[in-house]
């Protein structure tokens, strides 16, 4: 019989500590189920004489599961409906391993039932079992734990989760339709160039007839495409992978995602998108009894763009060594004005965490209106630059075939 130390919480979400004896720690996990608490560690008295500071949540090896975000939204959405409802952690991981419409997420969430059944806090469970949920997610679920708020810190958690994937889904949205209009231009331009106009010169030469500047340009140009066309697919294909090859070094990757920020037209929807991820991150975590400067590090690891992240460090720094956020951004540059003043307030005022939110839900509905004028404008953009190309060559080839119509009946 081995004696075990125990840290746990209620019900209630009060923490309570103490000693019990058992025969291994899966039957410990038992009766400490018996007295409805949910352990948050769990070590065998032996194993604290001899290695004092280390508990078995250290030594949780991973499986490492991958989980899609949409995944974790419904295994959040799921289990913050079952703790709200009263249940305890261990029973609502096992109800949602019997459910089959979360058959996608079975084997984690019966990874996840074992760690606990084996005293590993559901934090560093999370943590052990897929590194999908990210630090983020892991950090705000300990401090649930530490606070006996886990389910209203997961429903928050599942509302931020599905803000990020609109805010991501409305951005990419917005890039993919443009991008398809202008491959499809450029290949209907190839075809035009490396089929039609071929046929065409076939005709011209035998008609032995002068021919207007425009066609003769068009029928260099397709010559060219029939010719080289090898030569020009090479080309970009190379250019492709010099540009890759350069931004996937971190100098490279900070210029780009510099770029980025500074392109027209696209170059404010990805600010305001990372401007609008900041704050509703940072209000999650703040909201969530995150200090600060730990917030800014979990926030900074969790930005996309490495430009930014560089402006984040920078700010880290400076809050780091005692100066105030708002103070610390101004001084960095980089970030809006408006963004500094709500900041600004939320520290006058002792609550950043509806500061944050505040600011986060307006870069969020700026953020909708500059995608749908993005939209509104790109679209007739693009149509009436691929008019302007496809006319251009329908004008070189139907002035060139009545030059040759013309040609022809002064011969006959």
């Amino acid at each position: 019989m081995s004696v075990f130390t125990y840290q746990a919480l209620r019900a209630n979400g009060e923490k309570v500590s103490g000693e019990l004896q058992a025969q291994s720690r899966a039957e410990a996990c038992r009766k400490l189920d018996l007295q409805r608490l949910q352990p948050v560690s769990l070590t065998m008295k032996d194993e604290v004489a001899q290695k004092p500071g280390k508990s078995v949540k250290q030594t949780v090896p991973g499986t490492y599961m991958h989980l899609t975000r949409s995944q974790i939204i419904l295994f959040t959405e799921e289990l913050s409906d079952l703790l709200e409802a009263g249940l305890q952690l261990e029973t609502a991981m096992r109800i949602m391993e019997e459910r089959s419409e979360l058959s996608g997420l079975k084997d984690v969430t019966s990874a996840l039932r074992q760690k606990l059944r084996e005293g590993v806090s559901f934090s560093v469970a999370l943590r052990s079992v897929s590194s999908s949920f990210g630090e983020l997610y892991c950090n705000v679920v300990a401090a649930g734990e530490l606070s006996g708020a886990l389910p209203q810190l997961l429903r928050r958690q599942m509302t931020y989760l599905v803000a990020i994937e609109e805010l991501q889904s409305k951005v990419m949205q917005a890039l993919i339709y443009p991008a398809f209009i202008f491959g499809a231009g450029i290949l209907l331009l190839f075809v035009f160039m490396t089929v039609l106009v071929p046929q065409l010169t076939v005709l011209f030469t035998k008609t032995n007839q002068g021919l207007p500047f425009a066609t003769r340009m068009l029928i260099a140009a397709s010559s060219v495409f029939a010719h080289y066309w090898w030569a020009m697919i090479t080309l970009v294909v190379g250019g492709s992978i010099i540009f890759w090859q350069v931004i996937r070094n971190p100098a490279g990757k900070l210029w780009w995602h510099r770029v980025q920020f500074r392109l027209p037209l696209f170059g404010p929807v990805l600010a305001g998108r990372a401007y609008a991820q900041f704050s509703h991150t940072m209000s999650n975590l703040v909201g969530n009894g995150i200090p600060m400067l730990n917030g800014l590090r979990l926030t900074h690891k969790a930005a996309t763009n490495v430009y930014f992240q560089s402006l984040l460090q920078q700010v880290i720094d400076s809050v780091g060594d005692g100066g105030a956020l708002s103070g610390a951004m101004k001084r960095v540059g980089g970030f809006p004005a408006l963004l500094i003043d709500i900041v600004a307030i939320g520290e006058q005022t002792g609550d950043l965490a509806a500061a944050f939110e505040k600011i986060g839900a307006r870069y969020e509905k700026e953020l909708g209106k500059k995608i749908q004028r993005l939209t509104a404008l790109i679209q007739p953009v693009i149509i009436v630059l691929m008019a302007l190309l496809v006319g251009l060559v329908a004008y070189s080839i139907i002035t060139g075939i009545f030059q040759a119509v013309s040609g022809l009946r002064v011969h006959r």
